[in-house]
């Protein structure tokens, strides 16, 4: 039987997954073994699903004995097994108190819900069932099964119609959109669709629900974990919108870097650049310093400062993305003057000796970091046709220096 045991207990384990003796599975099947209640029920439920007719029909019959106080104490436990709490799901001729234990156990697989929302003849658990509006929300098949249900109560009816018109008929604005991620546990993007600009006009932006959709799909950094300290006064002005010319301009830069780095500009990821630069610059600064990685990698090309330097202040970014980053010719000088400035990256070998390389890396900050390097990456850089003039001559003298004037 391929099941998933919750239980620790080797014997459990044993007899689910078929390894002990026949004669062991027998005598578990009729309730033999001295297990604990959890144990037993999770066994006996495994069991009910046998190839082998004998234990199967023992197990049901040893199921349907079981005193129904044992049986809740059972399902009541946040730590019953899914299995346990799915099978007693489908008994309808349970007493009250051990479906209501089982309908808000946050372990009851949500299919399980909605099947017993479907069949049972329980006004008063139909009720139950409804003022878990987290619940609903995630699985809207258990709305249509209580609203379906000829035995569901006014209540029951009112609160599903309520929740499923809210949040699955009406047409849904930014606000509503937000209101469901955050039902969602996606605190991160209700935030982000919150603040956003262009959720206050969406006609005017150009921006549709599903664009709004998409784009929180790609946030995953809540308003608590960000820092807008880096934010200086120099970088105000360049928050105001840019011109449709200016932004169709950013929009081609994006595109043709990344073809040039040989990223794959597929019709989604098009898509989602395409959806990107739609928004203003301010909505753009946002989602660089909130969003996931695929949407940091987009926008630490965009050739305004004030988003990529948002970019490299996500506190989701990583050593790896900046190693990227300090290695791309086509990247700000500021970009690469706050990465090497950056007391964290600063300790990564790695990410200096891309800046080092990097012919873009302010001049000051490569002669800072080359007193750092090896002395086989200053032999390359001496080599290296792609760095100014003044860092190869810097690179022979610290090579020289070091090696006792050129001797070994």
């Amino acid at each position: 039987m391929s099941i998933e045991v919750v239980s620790t207990n080797p014997v459990v384990k044993a007899v689910v997954e078929g390894s002990a003796p026949r004669s062991a599975q027998l005598a578990a099947s009729r309730g033999l073994l001295p297990l604990p209640q959890a144990d037993l029920l999770e066994l006996l439920v495994a069991l009910n699903s046998s190839q082998d007719g004998e234990i199967k029909q023992n197990a049901a019959e040893t199921l349907r004995s079981q005193q129904a106080a044992d049986i809740e104490s059972t399902v009541r436990s946040t730590e019953a097994a899914p299995s346990v709490l799915q099978y007693f799901a489908t008994q309808l001729d349970l007493p009250v108190t051990v479906h209501e234990a089982v309908l808000t156990n946050p372990s009851t697989p949500a299919p399980a819900i909605t099947s017993f929302a479907a069949r049972t003849q329980n006004g008063s658990l139909l009720e139950l069932i409804s003022f878990n509006q987290q619940l609903l929300i995630q699985n809207p098949a258990i709305i249509d099964a209580i609203i379906g249900n000829a035995s569901r109560t006014p209540e029951a009816e009112r609160r599903a119609s309520e929740i499923k018109r809210e949040f699955f008929e009406k047409e849904r604005g930014a606000q509503q959109i937000a209101n469901e991620l955050r039902a969602r546990g996606n605190e991160a993007a209700a935030e982000f669709l919150e603040s956003a600009e262009f959720t206050e006009d969406m006609e005017s932006s150009g921006m549709s629900l599903d664009d709004a959709l998409f784009i929180a799909q790609h946030i995953e950094v809540p308003d608590r974990e960000t820092d807008d300290s880096w934010l200086s006064l120099e970088y105000i002005e360049e928050i105001y919108e840019e011109t449709e010319e200016q932004r169709k301009a950013a929009l081609n830069k994006i595109i043709g870097e990344l073809q040039n780095d040989e990223e794959e500009v597929d019709g989604e990821r098009l898509s989602m650049i395409n959806r990107i630069m739609k928004m203003g610059v301010k909505d753009r600064v946002k989602l660089g310093s909130k969003g996931d990685r695929e949407a940091r990698n987009i926008l630490i090309r965009d050739p305004n400062r004030l988003v990529s330097s948002a970019v490299v202040n996500n506190p989701r970014i990583t050593e790896q993305e900046v190693e990227v980053i300090a290695s791309m010719r086509s990247i700000s000088e500021d970009i690469l003057r706050q990465i090497a400035s950056n007391r964290q990256w600063a300790r990564s070998y790695t990410i200096m000796h891309q800046l080092a390389k990097n012919p873009r890396t302010p001049l000051a900050n490569t002669m800072t970091i080359m007193t750092r390097l090896q002395l086989r990456d200053l032999v390359a850089l001496t080599k290296n046709r792609n760095v100014p003039e003044a860092v190869r001559r810097q690179a022979q003298r610290l090579h020289s220096a070091r090696s006792g004037g050129g001797r070994g």
